[in-house]
């Protein structure tokens, strides 16, 4: 059996099979940047502003988890970390530029973020750091000292003689 295949407009054959053009999540994402360009545009900009979720990766070592979020082009000032028992929320803003001449295309995100996730675990929130570097804020959420596991050594003994008993 052949694997369907898409044919551009011209008929000319893709080089990947159908489902295998684009990531479903990234189409959507594009697709709701669209709509809501649009409302904006139609309405003039009175439509609610939603807030869109930046790229993160999260990562667990054994004492603490990592969090890197990517803000291209935000300063630190604009950002807020916030940490409540298991939950982390960052929240801010980017602005749009002011520009001379016609925006004839645009795909940067501009508006209000937010990142919110809840930790797995116990964490420890007096000593959470974060940091941002290169477009990417790194933030470093310690765990509990209850949370964090612990190697237990296990002790030889030599078997009991059978007069001792």
């Amino acid at each position: 059996m052949t694997t369907p295949v898409r044919r551009h407009r011209g008929g000319a054959m893709q080089d990947r099979p159908v489902g295998w053009a684009r990531n479903p999540l990234t189409e959507f994402d594009q697709l709701l940047s669209e709509m809501s360009g649009l409302i904006e545009s139609t309405v003039g900009g009175a439509a609610p502003a939603v807030a869109w979720t930046p790229l993160a990766d999260v990562t667990e070592s054994d004492d603490a988890f990592h969090v890197e979020i990517e803000l291209p082009g935000v300063k630190s000032k604009d950002i807020n970390v916030e940490a409540n028992g298991q939950e982390l929320v960052v929240t801010g803003e980017i602005k749009e530029k002011e520009r001379k001449g016609v925006l004839r295309r645009s795909t940067r995100r501009t508006g209000a973020f937010e990142y919110r996730m809840r930790l797995p675990g116990e964490v420890d929130t007096e000593k959470i750091n974060a940091q941002m570097s290169d477009g990417v804020l790194t933030i470093t959420v310690p765990k509990a000292e209850v949370a964090k596991p612990r190697h237990i050594e296990i002790s030889e003994t030599s078997e009991r003689t059978e007069n001792e008993g």
